[in-house]
């Protein structure tokens, strides 16, 4: 099942990865996931659909996963 060419290594910010390529693409990724956390704390969510503004973090988390193509649903900031 392994064999010499499919090693995997250890890249820089613990990423274990087959190749640089799928490494830059983890790399990238885990980013953008942990602005987006870091953020959900200044955003609130405007659903005029069902007329209310969510404020709370883990509301805005969730809301943000699952209502990201919805009409009527806006990102604002808080500041």
């Amino acid at each position: 099942m392994w064999r010499e060419n499919n090693l995997w290594l250890h890249y820089v910010k613990n990423i274990m990865a087959a190749d640089l390529t799928s490494a830059m693409f983890l790399v990238s990724f885990l980013r953008r996931t942990q602005i987006n956390k870091t953020y959900a704390a200044a955003l609130e969510i405007i659903d005029l659909q069902k007329y209310k503004v969510i404020r709370q973090e883990h509301k805005v988390k969730s809301a943000l996963r699952e209502r990201a193509n919805v009409p009527f649903v806006f990102v604002a900031c808080k500041n």
